[in-house]
């Protein structure tokens, strides 16, 4: 098995290490990742100034663009075959409800998802890196998973799983989760800069506005760790009669 690791905190962030280090054993592993942090750079990508790949001392290479900058990098020539495996995390923090849309942990996995290749985002629920060992175990313990009920080299999927900050002993078993939902963030933050300008800062999240039973708030919220199997196709299915509808009634207003 081969597996390409990336990340949005870093090359040198300890989550990446840890995964690193607890999925070497498993498989052929590479880790392309950003030089810098890149949080919530979502699907980005960098297409109007060059790219530059590094080695770092540790074998690791890092790339001075977005998680999606790397696999995209990786995949379209550097590695130079196919991984098994697209596996980004573990990130510093959890990657729930809405923030999924922003996150760049899930945005290197979904790059490799859009390649055809089965795909991981691992997140821990609290940022700090508390009991990272233990994520970084059950991590592995997923992708061993994974692989012995032969779920690679067919069609790909793509999944989201948060791991609560726990040792690895109070873990409760994984459940299968949607997403839940997230108020409006917080007020954005202003300050004045020494040149008398006003800056703006985006404000944290919200709180969680859905996190019923079934959501991955809930389940990580009692020690679960919550795992999400994730979509691209953002298409209103349940409502393109309508618009259908809509579009023809102003196609023929338009004319008249």
């Amino acid at each position: 098995m081969k597996i390409l690791i990336s990340n949005d905190d870093g090359f040198q962030a300890p989550g990446i290490v840890a995964l690193y280090e607890a999925l070497k054993t498993l498989a052929d592993v590479e880790v392309v990742a950003p030089e810098h942090n890149n949080s919530a750079k979502s699907n980005a990508l960098t297409l109007h100034s060059p790219l530059y790949v590094h080695r770092a001392a540790n074998g690791f290479r890092y790339v001075n663009g977005t998680p999606a900058d790397c696999v995209h990098i990786a995949l379209t020539g550097l590695l130079g075959y196919r991984p098994d495996l697209v596996v980004s995390g573990i990130n510093n923090g959890a990657n729930m409800g809405d923030d999924t849309i922003y996150s760049g942990t899930v945005g290197a996995a979904m790059e490799g998802y859009l390649f055809g290749i089965p795909s991981i985002a691992f997140s821990q629920v609290d940022k700090g890196w508390g009991e990272l060992a233990s994520a970084a175990r059950k991590a592995r313990e997923i992708v061993q998973q994974v692989q012995s009920q032969s779920m690679l080299g067919g069609a790909p999927w793509l999944l989201n799983v948060n791991l609560p900050n726990l040792p690895f002993d109070q873990l409760k078993p994984a459940r299968v989760c949607r997403l839940g939902r997230r108020h409006a963030a917080e007020p954005v933050i202003t300050q004045q800069s020494p040149r008398g300008e006003t800056m703006y800062w985006i404000g944290s999240a919200g709180p969680a506005m859905d996190d019923a039973e079934g959501t991955d708030f809930h389940a990580t919220a009692q020690g679960h760790v919550a795992i999400t199997p994730l979509k691209v196709d953002l298409t209103d299915h349940a409502h393109l009669g309508y618009w259908s509808q809509t579009a023809a009634k102003l196609s023929a207003g338009a004319g008249s």
